[in-house]
């Protein structure tokens, strides 16, 4: 690992000076993405700014009908809240299913974002329920914000500090997932709000997180498993690796959508 000086601000304003003035900074959240890669050396930032001290980025927080999450706030934390449960309880279940113990409580929904891993599975929960990712600077529509793999909407010296989630009448996820990593192979997020219906996939698709709108259509006339039945994924776009080829995760996408609906209605 190269040598970096290492910063932990209190505030978010000092931390976004601080990568304002400190060339090639990075932002430490969790730390599992960015670590790993400092040290295979194959990323060597000059400079560590860690938001783990930073009191602004944590709390949950139930506003009428929306549930306002801090950035800094763990998986653990996530899945354990009794607001988060209440609220959007397919939420809770993804945060309890990500990872192991160790990941889950250091990894955070704001790093998580920020990275836009392809196969994490908080981007599909965020387009599913169209929420609202607030920075230090502005506020962006999730689907504005996820841009492909690994990339976001963020600009430079850009903080995530909370994500605000609209709350569903029905909502879940499931997952078929690596079993090694625990990542998706392929995640699907089914969202009813009002007569409104979002499918979300991550895990499958080349460009990362993706709606699967034919489940959407399908779902709005009647949102029942059976409904899906004979919809299709393209395999088109989506990843073929040695876990799995992009026919086989077209076929997993249709089943853990199936899935996910059947969570959504409590079956």
């Amino acid at each position: 690992m190269y040598a970096f000086t290492y910063h932990r601000p209190d505030t978010v304003r000092q931390a976004a000076g601080l990568l304002a003035r400190k060339d090639d900074a990075k932002i430490i959240a969790g730390g599992h993405t960015l670590l790993p890669t400092m040290k295979q050396r194959l990323a060597s930032p000059g400079a560590l700014v860690d938001l783990g001290g930073v009191p602004e980025l944590k709390g949950i927080e139930r506003k009428g009908r929306g549930l306002i999450i801090g950035a800094m706030m763990t998986h653990a934390e996530v899945a354990e809240s009794a607001a988060v449960q209440e609220a959007i309880p397919g939420l809770a279940a993804l945060a309890a299913n990500i990872g192991d113990p160790h990941v889950r409580h250091r990894g955070t929904i704001g790093g998580s974002i920020a990275n836009n891993d392809p196969a994490a599975d908080y981007p599909a929960a965020c387009i599913a329920m169209g929420a609202i990712i607030v920075t230090n600077k502005r506020k962006i529509p999730a689907e504005d914000f996820f841009q492909g793999m690994f990339g976001t909407a963020l600009e430079e010296g850009e903080i995530v500090t909370k994500v605000a989630f609209g709350i569903p009448s029905r909502s879940a996820y499931a997952k078929f997932r690596n079993p090694a990593s625990r990542y998706a192979l392929v995640g699907v997020y089914v969202a009813k709000r009002g007569g409104e219906v979002r499918v979300a996939v991550t895990g499958a698709g080349a460009s990362g997180v993706f709606r699967w709108t034919a489940a959407e259509e399908a779902l709005k006339k009647r949102f029942a498993p059976k409904s899906l039945e004979g919809v299709k994924a393209d395999p088109s776009g989506l990843n073929s690796d040695i876990h799995a080829d992009a026919e086989y995760r077209a076929h997993l996408i249709n089943v853990m959508a199936r899935r996910a609906v059947e969570a959504a209605l409590g079956k």
